[in-house]
C-alpha cells in the first residue's frame, strides 16, 4: 500500500482545487512532455490576460496617477509567469516554462545593456554641455520663425537616428520656446514637427528606437538593410513638416545673446561615442557577436576617459571629493556641484531606469502571453487572416495607442512567416505609427511635459490628418521603392 506524507496530500489538494477551479485545465500534457500548451481557452489564459490588462491600464494613466510605468508591469510579469509555473507544473513539466523564460530574460539582458551604455554617453554629452552649445547656437542666429521650423526638424530627424527620440525631442523643445515665447501658434506646430522628425528619424536606423534595436539584435534586418527605409522615413516627416510650415509665420524673433561653450572632453566623448557604434556594428557584421559586446566596450573606454577627467579636476581644484558610492543619497555638500570633479558614474545614475524597468516588464509580460498561447493566435488572426501588409499598418496605428515596445516585441516573438520587405515595413509603421498622437511615443509624452499648456493632446490631433497623410505617403514609397524586397 503506497504511503502518503502530509506534503503529498496538500499537493494533491492543491492540484483538485486547480483544476476543478479551472475545468479546461485538465491539460493535455503528460509528465515530461515538452511541447508548448495552448492554454488560451482556460482560466489561466483568462487569468494571465486580465492581469495584463489591468497593468497596461495602470500604464496608460500613468499622466493621471503619477505612477512609474514600471512599476505595474514588473509586478504582472511576475504574476503571469507565476500562473504559466502552475500550469505546467500541474502537467509535471518544469522544464518548458523556465526555459522560455529564461530565453526572455536573456533577450532582454542584451538590450538593457546596450542601452545603458547608450544612454550613458548622451547623459555624458549633455553633461558636458554639446547639447546646450548646440541649443545656444540656434537661438543666437538670428533665424527667422520659419527657418527654426525647418532647422529643428533637420537636426531632430538626424540625432534621433543615433540618440534616443526623447532626448532629441526635449532638447529641438527647448530651442523652440527660447525662441518662441509669446508665440504658441508656432510653438504647436513646432513640438509637433519635432515629435513627427525624431520618430521618423529613429527608424531607419537600428540605434534610433528600441523597436528597430531589437529587430536588429534579432538578425530579421541586418545594419546596413535599415538605410532602405531612409527615404520612407523621410517621406513620413517631410509631408506633415511641409503642411504644418504654412502656419508658420516668416517673422524674425528678437535673438537671445548665448554663449556656452563645451566642457573639456566633450569633443572626446563625441569621438569615443562613435568608435562605440562602429564596434557595436562590426562586432556583429564581421564576428557574428551580439552588438551589446561592442556598446560595454565602448562604455568601458567611456570610464576610462573620466577617470582622466577627474583626475584633472581634482587637480585643478585642489580638493579631494569623497567617492559618490560613499555618501549618502540626498546628503548637501559644501561643494558646488558644478564646481565637483567629473564623475561617470553620475550619468550612470542618469540612465533612464523607469524605460529599462518598463522594458523587462514588457519583455516578461509578453513572453509570458507567448508561453501561454495568445500570441499564436494573434498571429493566426493577424497575419493569417488579414495578411501582412494589412496587419503591419495595423501595427502602426496600434502604436499610436499602445507603447510600441509591447507591440513589436509581440511581433517578433509570434515571428510570422513574411518578406524581408514586410518586416522593413512593419519597423517603419512601428516606429513612425506613435506619432499619429501626442501619446504615442514617449517623444510626445515628454514635450506635452515640456510645453505644458501650449503643446497638449487636442493641439496635435487638430494635426493628426497631416501626420496621417505623412504616415500613408511613406507606406506608399516604401512600397514603391522597395518593391523587389516584398
Amino acid at each position: 500500500m503506497q504511503k502518503y506524507t502530509y506534503i503529498d496530500v496538500y499537493k494533491k489538494l492543491f492540484s483538485i482545487i486547480i483544476t476543478s477551479s479551472f475545468p479546461q485545465a485538465a491539460l493535455a500534457s503528460s509528465p515530461g512532455n515538452t511541447i508548448p500548451l495552448d492554454l488560451t481557452g482556460t482560466g489561466f489564459g483568462f487569468l494571465a490576460l486580465f492581469i495584463f490588462v489591468i497593468a497596461y491600464a495602470l500604464v496608460i494613466s500613468e499622466e493621471f496617477l503619477h505612477l512609474r510605468k514600471s512599476k505595474p508591469v514588473i509586478v504582472a510579469a511576475g504574476l503571469i509567469w507565476a500562473v504559466v509555473g502552475i500550469a505546467y507544473t500541474l502537467t509535471g513539466d518544469s522544464v518548458t516554462a523556465s526555459g522560455a523564460l529564461r530565453h526572455n530574460i536573456l533577450e532582454y539582458a542584451e538590450i538593457m545593456l546596450f542601452l545603458l551604455a547608450a544612454m550613458t554617453y548622451i547623459n555624458t554629452m549633455e553633461e558636458r554641455d554639446v547639447f546646450n552649445a548646440l541649443r545656444a547656437r540656434l537661438v543666437s542666429s538670428g533665424y527667422t520663425l520659419r527657418t527654426i521650423y525647418w532647422v529643428s526638424g533637420i537636426l531632430a530627424f538626424f540625432i534621433s537616428s543615433v540618440a534616443d527620440n526623447l532626448t532629441t525631442a526635449l532638447l529641438m523643445t527647448a530651442i523652440t520656446l527660447a525662441i518662441g515665447a509669446g508665440q504658441p501658434r508656432f510653438i504647436v506646430v513646432s513640438c509637433i514637427n519635432i515629435v513627427v522628425a525624431a520618430n521618423a528619424g529613429g527608424a531607419f536606423s537600428p540605434f534610433g528606437d528600441i523597436t528597430t534595436l531589437m529587430v536588429w539584435q534579432q538578425g530579421i534586418v541586418k545594419f546596413h538593410e535599415f538605410f532602405d527605409l531612409f527615404i520612407p522615413s523621410l517621406v513620413n516627416w517631410l509631408v506633415p513638416a511641409a503642411i504644418m510650415s504654412l502656419a508658420v509665420p516668416k517673422v524674425r524673433p528678437h535673438a537671445i545673446s548665448e554663449n556656452i561653450s563645451v566642457k573639456r572632453g566633450g569633443f572626446m566623448v563625441i569621438v569615443l561615442f562613435v568608435i562605440t557604434l562602429v564596434m557595436a556594428v562590426s562586432f556583429h557584421q564581421f564576428l557574428h557577436l551580439p552588438p551589446v559586446l561592442g556598446m560595454m566596450t565602448g562604455l568601458g573606454l567611456l570610464q576610462i576617459h573620466g577617470y582622466f577627467l577627474k583626475r584633472e579636476d581634482q587637480i585643478r581644484l585642489a580638493v579631494a571629493i569623497p567617492e559618490p558610492e560613499l555618501e549618502p543619497l540626498g546628503m548637501d555638500s559644501s561643494i558646488n556641484p558644478t564646481d565637483r570633479p567629473f564623475d561617470i558614474f553620475n550619468n550612470l545614475r542618469r540612465v533612464e531606469w523607469d524605460t529599462l524597468l518598463f522594458f523587462y516588464g514588457v519583455v516578461l509580460c509578453v513572453g509570458g502571453l507567448g508561453a501561454i498561447g495568445y500570441l499564436a493566435l494573434l498571429s493566426q488572426t493577424m497575419y493569417g487572416d488579414l495578411g501582412p501588409t494589412t496587419a503591419n499598418i495595423l501595427v502602426g496605428v496600434l502604436s499610436s495607442i499602445v507603447d510600441n515596445i509591447p507591440v513589436m516585441f509581440a511581433v517578433l516573438t509570434m515571428n510570422p512567416d513574411m518578406s524581408h520587405g514586410q518586416w522593413l515595413l512593419v519597423t517603419l509603421t512601428a516606429g513612425v505609427g506613435g506619432s499619429l498622437l501626442s501619446i504615442g511615443s514617449a517623444a510626445g509624452v515628454a514635450v506635452m511635459g515640456q510645453a505644458r499648456g501650449i503643446y497638449t493632446f487636442f493641439a496635435h490631433l487638430k494635426w493628426s490628418w497631416a501626420i496621417a497623410l505623412g504616415y500613408a505617403a511613406s507606406i506608399w514609397v516604401h512600397f514603391l521603392i522597395n518593391s523587389d524586397l516584398m
